[in-house]
Protein backbone atom coordinates (compact mmCIF):
# COMPACT_ATOMS: atom_id res chain seq x y z
CA UNK A 1 0.00 0.00 0.00
CA UNK A 2 2.81 2.58 0.43
CA UNK A 3 4.30 1.63 -3.06
CA UNK A 4 1.08 2.90 -4.15
CA UNK A 5 1.32 6.51 -3.10
CA UNK A 6 5.01 6.77 -3.88
CA UNK A 7 3.87 7.60 -7.38
CA UNK A 8 2.37 11.29 -8.42
CA UNK A 9 0.74 9.51 -11.22
CA UNK A 10 -1.29 7.39 -8.94
CA UNK A 11 -2.41 10.21 -6.85
CA UNK A 12 -3.36 12.18 -9.41
CA UNK A 13 -5.63 9.53 -11.36
CA UNK A 14 -7.42 8.83 -7.78
CA UNK A 15 -7.90 12.44 -7.69
CA UNK A 16 -9.56 12.63 -10.87
CA UNK A 17 -11.56 10.05 -10.40
CA UNK A 18 -12.62 10.88 -7.06
CA UNK A 19 -13.76 14.51 -8.62
CA UNK A 20 -15.53 12.73 -11.96
CA UNK A 21 -17.83 10.92 -9.12
CA UNK A 22 -18.94 13.40 -6.64
CA UNK A 23 -18.47 16.31 -9.10
CA UNK A 24 -20.00 15.25 -12.07
CA UNK A 25 -23.21 17.03 -12.31
CA UNK A 26 -21.58 20.33 -11.35
CA UNK A 27 -19.47 20.08 -14.33
CA UNK A 28 -21.25 21.37 -17.20
CA UNK A 29 -22.42 24.49 -15.03
CA UNK A 30 -18.76 25.29 -14.22
CA UNK A 31 -17.76 24.42 -17.60
CA UNK A 32 -20.29 27.52 -18.66
CA UNK A 33 -19.57 29.96 -16.08
CA UNK A 34 -15.61 29.29 -17.47
CA UNK A 35 -16.80 30.32 -20.71
CA UNK A 36 -18.34 33.34 -19.89
CA UNK A 37 -15.91 34.38 -17.98
CA UNK A 38 -13.45 33.75 -20.82
CA UNK A 39 -15.97 35.29 -22.98
CA UNK A 40 -15.75 38.56 -20.65
CA UNK A 41 -11.99 38.92 -20.09
CA UNK A 42 -11.36 38.65 -23.70
CA UNK A 43 -14.42 41.52 -24.53
CA UNK A 44 -12.55 43.71 -21.57
CA UNK A 45 -8.85 42.99 -22.78
CA UNK A 46 -10.17 44.03 -27.12
CA UNK A 47 -12.26 47.36 -25.44
CA UNK A 48 -8.31 48.19 -23.29
CA UNK A 49 -6.82 47.94 -26.37
CA UNK A 50 -9.34 49.78 -28.19
CA UNK A 51 -9.60 52.69 -25.30
CA UNK A 52 -6.66 54.93 -27.05
CA UNK A 53 -7.78 54.54 -30.47
CA UNK A 54 -11.47 55.85 -29.86
CA UNK A 55 -10.32 59.77 -28.30
CA UNK A 56 -9.01 60.87 -31.86
CA UNK A 57 -11.71 63.45 -32.80
CA UNK A 58 -13.12 62.28 -36.46
CA UNK A 59 -12.80 65.28 -39.32
CA UNK A 60 -16.46 65.41 -39.52
CA UNK A 61 -18.61 64.78 -36.70
CA UNK A 62 -22.00 62.43 -38.36
CA UNK A 63 -25.40 63.98 -38.31
CA UNK A 64 -27.02 60.81 -36.50
CA UNK A 65 -24.60 61.11 -33.63
CA UNK A 66 -26.09 62.29 -30.39
CA UNK A 67 -25.53 65.23 -29.23
CA UNK A 68 -22.38 66.83 -27.14
CA UNK A 69 -22.55 67.08 -23.51
CA UNK A 70 -23.26 70.77 -23.16
CA UNK A 71 -26.03 70.32 -26.30
CA UNK A 72 -28.30 67.87 -23.74
CA UNK A 73 -31.33 69.36 -22.74
CA UNK A 74 -31.22 69.11 -18.25
CA UNK A 75 -34.66 69.41 -16.70
CA UNK A 76 -34.26 71.57 -13.22
CA UNK A 77 -35.05 74.71 -11.63
CA UNK A 78 -32.50 77.60 -12.15
CA UNK A 79 -32.04 78.87 -8.76
CA UNK A 80 -30.08 82.22 -9.79
CA UNK A 81 -30.80 83.48 -13.29
CA UNK A 82 -28.55 86.19 -14.32
CA UNK A 83 -30.53 87.05 -16.99
CA UNK A 84 -33.03 87.75 -14.92
CA UNK A 85 -32.36 90.25 -12.30
CA UNK A 86 -34.76 92.82 -10.90
CA UNK A 87 -35.03 96.48 -8.91
CA UNK A 88 -33.91 95.43 -6.02
CA UNK A 89 -30.68 94.32 -7.16
CA UNK A 90 -31.05 90.19 -6.39
CA UNK A 91 -30.79 87.98 -9.58
CA UNK A 92 -27.11 89.35 -10.30
CA UNK A 93 -25.71 85.70 -11.26
CA UNK A 94 -22.98 85.90 -7.88
CA UNK A 95 -24.32 83.58 -6.41
CA UNK A 96 -24.89 85.29 -3.08
CA UNK A 97 -27.00 86.42 -0.59
CA UNK A 98 -30.11 85.24 0.76
CA UNK A 99 -32.70 84.02 -1.51
CA UNK A 100 -36.43 84.98 -0.87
Amino acid sequence: MGKLFESPWAITIIIIVVLLLFAAPKLPGMARSLGQSMRIIKSEVKEMKNDGKDETPSAAPKASAAPAASEVPFEGKIVNNPTEGNASGEGTGTGTGAQS
